[in-house]
């Protein structure tokens, strides 16, 4: 955080006269992992920082740094902790294993939709039952992807069968369990090194939102999909706890009006918009398009995808996390409520 003073304070002060009861504008660096042009950048993460510029009267101005050009992505909510960043947004599960109550909302069942799973998500930290994983920062909102399907080169996917031997990205190892059990080989890495990965041939497909496939480019490099929703991606955008206990109460008042479900709904929104936009790009293309409707009830893919959840839950418990099952049923209560929010 740097404390900037406009030319006329400058000229104030080397007048002599007193300055005291102007507010200095304060500057706050925004670390996160999506392209510049992308519609999560403009549409979510540029927008809240516009809201907050405007509500504080221009006192506070947010510098974006995308694309992970002041922390990788792997790296964002540590440089949000440590104050590298004073805020960043992230995926949860780039970090791996430190936020598994977090990630119970990635499991497949809990949200269908990106505004769902939002509300899910910041229902459980309002709740309190995420607390002891964000001591070391201080949360604004909470929001997740569309539910995440499979997507090949040149591979028609119609069973978990045709996955055998195929390398396929995963976002997390939530997720890569789950495309294990269904006989692929999951490749972890952050979303912006995906498109040069396939096209080196490191990876044959990947799992991945509708909206990450027009965000990330990936549509020029697939023709075939699988809608089969068997992970939502987590999202956290977060604050260092003493770049705001630097501000003013004025100022700490337009971040604390700009945080929990309210923004987290509407990035749901616009993650729900991109979904169908990027579904769009792909039916434009003529890609191959399946659909597998309720997986968790399909007789071809229900066995991994229900074996995928206990197995984590279970893993959880091994942890010492005996909480798991209760956060995971919480998060299916929230999931019926949010969906009936949504109307």
């Amino acid at each position: 955080m740097k404390i900037t003073l406009s030319r006329c304070l400058l000229a104030t002060a080397i007048a002599g006269l007193s300055i005291s009861s102007v507010q200095a504008e304060t500057t706050l660096r925004m670390a996160h992992f999506w392209p510049g042009p992308s519609g999560v950048n403009e549409d979510v993460l540029q927008a809240w920082a516009d809201t907050v510029a405007e509500e504080s009267d221009g006192d506070l101005t947010i510098q974006m740094f995308p694309a992970g050009t002041l922390a990788k992505p792997d790296s964002i909510y540590e440089a949000a902790a440590n104050g590298i960043a004073d805020i960043g947004a992230t995926a949860q599960g780039y970090t791996a294993g430190r936020f598994p109550l977090s990630q119970i909302v990635e499991l497949p069942g809990v949200a269908s939709t990106a505004t769902q799973g939002a509300c899910v998500l910041q229902t459980l930290y309002d709740d309190g039952h995420l607390d002891s994983e964000y001591e070391d920062t201080r949360p604004l909102f909470m929001f997740t992807t569309g539910p995440g399907g499979i997507h090949t080169i040149d591979t028609d996917v119609q069973t978990p069968a045709d996955l055998q031997g195929l390398r396929i990205r995963r976002p997390t190892a939530v997720a890569g369990e789950m495309l294990e059990n269904m006989g692929a080989s999951p490749v972890g890495m952050p979303a912006p090194d995906i498109y040069t990965s396939m096209q080196r041939g490191v990876i044959d497909g990947l799992s991945f939102p509708w909206e990450g496939l027009k965000g990330f480019r990936v549509n020029e490099l697939v023709s075939y999909h699988t809608e089969v929703p068997f992970y939502t991606l987590i999202f956290v955008a977060t604050m260092n706890q003493r770049a705001y206990e630097g501000l003013s109460p004025e100022q700490q008042a337009v971040i604390d009006n700009n945080s929990g479900m309210k923004w987290a709904e509407k990035a749901g929104e616009v993650f729900d918009r991109l979904d169908v936009e990027g579904k769009q790009e792909a039916v434009d293309a003529g890609h191959t398009i399946r659909e597998i409707e309720n997986p968790l009830q399909h007789p071809d893919w229900q066995e991994p995808l229900q074996t995928g959840i206990e197995n984590y839950l279970t893993q959880l418990e091994e942890r010492g996390l005996s909480q798991s099952r209760e956060v995971y049923e919480a998060a299916l209560a929230a999931s019926e409520s949010c969906g009936t929010q949504q109307g």
